[in-house]
């Protein structure tokens, strides 16, 4: 049993019919986690004692034929964004809570009511406001396929651990394309679900009206599993939708002929032509699955991402204002250029942002899904850069490089539309992916798309040596 490949539903598998205990596996974990920290710089903290602890007690529930959540045993790890009782997120910054969190954060709960273990907290962009996995603060996450790349941001660290086998999956966050990039930069796949589809109780807020908390994972079958897990309404937070929660892996199997899958090639000529060619590929793989291309338009794009960022920004700034103020060295130069920048827009164009969000909505439903039922984009506009040649300032540099990185994934968030990252087939090239954005709350035909796409695609592991 290869435990840097095994998918999370099979290793619970393999667990309860112990086949292997918990303790083998979280131990296992807990050493490749050391080798990737020293590598690529993708860990916060561990929790060995803790998870070893826990992983006793699942396997002294095995030997006694107790029931078993679906994921118990399995080692898992999370951005360190999230509440924890006893113990102080790090943010990815120097600025956090001064006392420990007195409850797990909702999704942490039901992760570990699942029979899950958390082996550790993980590496991030300084408050998650970063698509390339550049830290100041803890230092530069860096891509394990070629270390002098970025890893994507700002769920670096879940990404990476993810990509290397030390578990196979993990949470992170998504306010521009924080799940999305870092998955399409380390091969791996992750699933933004609706807004409002996922709890963020207990996760550290960002800009609320964007915010999505979603899994980062090798297989597909993992991301319905984990999704199933942590949707549904939680009353610690208002604005989670009270929808049912479908059974995601029960339909991911479903055929997926003559799904139709909407081709933008006006706003796909932006990419870079090598993007061009693999999104092309990828086209066919799932022509050949059963899906049909259809032509569509997105009319609006750049007005989707000004409205996104006039909504984003100032949300930011308000929720770092009394720390811009008072402590404003111990932000990292990149970030707090960005969040300085939320306190020069006014109320008023805020507010319009807000108000234009569900015209907007219904137009591009009405427009560009009017003959599909999901549209295929870039992830990343250009190959992935490296790590120096986003090394730049606060100035308008950094503002252009930035807006060239999430292109594709900031308008999404605006609209609040589910989207699934898939990576390219690889061959030659680094890794970088593309993303299938969806209708409201229709993530169970994404995940059955994504099935059949990784049929022919399959994930892997990246070999560090």
């Amino acid at each position: 049993m290869d435990l840097k490949t095994i998918s999370a539903i099979d290793l619970a598998e393999a667990i309860r019919s112990k086949k292997i205990s918990s303790t083998e596996a979280v131990s296992s974990a807990l050493e490749r986690l050391k080798g990737v920290h020293e590598a690529f710089n993708a860990v916060v903290s561990t929790d060995t004692e803790k998870a070893l602890a826990a992983a006793k007690e699942i396997d002294a529930a095995v030997a006694a034929g107790q029931p078993l959540g679906p994921l118990a045993g399995v080692p898992l790890a999370h951005k360190d964004m999230f509440d924890r009782a006893g113990k102080i997120p790090s943010w990815g910054a120097r600025i956090r809570r001064e006392k420990p969190c007195t409850e797990d954060g909702t999704l942490i709960a039901r992760l570990k009511a699942a029979g899950s273990i958390q082996i550790a907290a993980l590496h991030m962009t300084e408050f998650a406001f970063g698509p390339t996995g550049h830290n100041y603060v803890l230092g530069h996450a860096r891509n394990p396929y070629d270390p002098s790349r970025i890893p994507g941001g700002s769920s670096s660290g879940s990404a990476i651990c993810v990509a290397t086998g030390v578990v196979p999956a993990a949470l992170g966050s998504d306010t521009a394309g924080s799940l999305r990039l870092p998955a399409a930069a380390c091969n791996v796949v992750s699933l933004k679900g609706t807004w409002t589809r996922v709890s963020r109780a207990g996760a550290m807020p960002l800009s609320p009206s964007l915010d999505c908390v979603g899994p980062i994972a090798r297989d597909v079958r993992d991301l319905a599993l984990l999704f199933g897990l942590i949707a549904g309404h939680d009353p610690r937070d208002g604005f989670s939708s009270r929808r049912p929660v479908p059974d995601y892996l029960n339909l991911i199997e479903q055929p997926i002929d003559g799904i139709r899958i909407g081709v933008d090639e006006r706003l796909i000529g932006e990419a870079h032509p090598e993007i061009q060619q693999r999104l092309e590929t990828s086209m066919k793989i799932l022509e050949k699955a059963g899906a049909r291309r259809i032509a569509v338009r997105f009319q609006d794009w750049k007005a989707l991402d000004t409205l996104g960022q006039l909504l984003q920004l100032p949300e930011v700034a308000s929720e770092h204002g009394p720390y811009l103020r008072k402590r404003a060295a111990d932000y990292g130069p990149q970030v707090r250029a960005r969040m300085e920048f939320g306190h020069f827009i006014s109320a008023a164009d805020h507010q319009t942002a807000l108000r234009a969000r569900g015209t907007m909505l219904s137009r591009v439903l009405t427009e560009t899904f009017g003959n599909c039922d999901m549209v295929i984009l870039p992830t990343f506009a250009d190959p992935l850069p490296t790590i120096d040649e986003l090394d730049v300032g606060g100035g308008p540099q950094l503002m252009a490089a930035l807006g060239r990185v999430i292109l594709y994934t900031r308008p999404v968030n605006y609209l609040g539309l589910p989207a699934l990252t898939l990576p390219y087939p690889r061959e030659s090239y680094l890794p970088n992916g593309f993303q299938l954005v969806g209708r409201p709350f229709d993530e169970a035909r994404m995940l059955a798309v994504g099935r059949a796409y990784q049929k022919e695609v399959p994930g892997e592991v990246v070999n560090i040596g």
